[in-house]
């Protein structure tokens, strides 16, 4: 089944053009990311998914329902986290629960103060007092006493050391394998992702560049490096080589395909490809490896 499904997807801001024709899919039990550039549509799709911005043109489903026509069942089942986390912080740590219980039939408080014995914040302590790191879990613990299937977050690590970040991963992903839950969510902190995400979507410029499961992209996408006796190897209309640029002395290129086919595709432009090397690549590597470094 079917979670989320956009077809067509097509808007605009003014005449800058975000999307034309996106499609996509995240199938339930699936955790998805989704990376891209700055400016590439990352919180236009977040607020299309969320009903706040309506496309120019195409169709949004959650759960089998249009987004434009979510009945208040539909709605009781996605979890929302957006950047700044969480808002009401003039409430206390038990009067932020009490107040979020009332709007959710499934509300499983034990999950809440389950999560927070490991901030060891007491329940009278003001959400304004706490750190950007406390914060971020007090609204995961929401999230998770809200008990929805589909948890959509966007740009869940912000503002996170690198403990608090790890512990809210953690979390997510033993939370989200165990209930079976669908989370599609963004970040700008690659690391967290690759330790998270089952699936990937990587966004370009008005389409999808990529939509693989990030073991695909870890077992199968390299970078290879090599020497050439030429100051320019014409790769841009190369099927099967990304991102090839002269970096120093030497050459680097990235490719799902073998070693072999790599230096055939090089060598088609007429250069003599010497000492080519492959790499095993980070989510991050592979995304720069895919996107460009600019």
């Amino acid at each position: 089944m079917s979670i989320i499904q956009c077809e067509n997807i097509t808007h605009y801001y003014g005449s800058k053009l975000i999307y034309e024709q996106l499609s996509f899919e995240v199938g339930e039990g699936k955790i998805l990311g989704l990376l891209g550039k700055n400016g590439t549509g990352k919180t236009t799709i977040i607020n299309i998914l969320t009903g706040y911005l309506r496309p120019q043109s195409g169709v949004c489903r959650i759960l089998g329902e249009e987004m434009e026509r979510l009945s208040p069942a539909a709605k009781s089942r996605i979890g929302l986290l957006l950047e700044g986390h969480i808002q009401h912080s003039y409430f206390n740590v038990e009067q932020i629960e009490k107040f979020y219980s009332r709007f959710f039939p499934r509300w499983k408080r034990e999950a809440y103060y389950e999560l927070l014995k490991k901030l060891k914040v007491t329940p009278t302590q003001k959400i304004s007092s706490m750190s950007c790191g406390q914060r971020s879990q007090v609204a995961l613990g929401l999230l998770f006493a809200q008990d929805p299937a589909l948890l959509i977050l966007d740009d869940f690590s912000m503002g996170l050391d690198p403990g608090y970040r790890r512990l809210f991963v953690e979390y997510l992903r033993e939370y989200a394998t165990a209930e079976s839950k669908t989370v599609f969510l963004t970040s700008h902190i690659i690391q967290d992702m690759e330790l998270l995400i089952d699936d990937c979507i990587i966004l370009d410029y008005g389409r999808i560049l990529l939509h693989e499961p990030t073991a695909h992209i870890l077992e199968k996408f390299r970078r290879f490096r090599f020497t050439a006796d030429t100051t320019d190897i014409p790769a841009a209309g190369s099927s099967i080589l990304w991102s090839t640029e002269k970096v120093g002395r030497s050459w680097e290129t990235y490719s799902f395909a073998s070693p072999d086919e790599v230096r055939r595709e090089l060598s088609a432009s007429g250069a003599a490809i010497e000492a080519l090397t492959e790499e095993r690549l980070s989510l991050e590597d592979a995304f720069i490896g895919l996107t460009g470094k600019y």
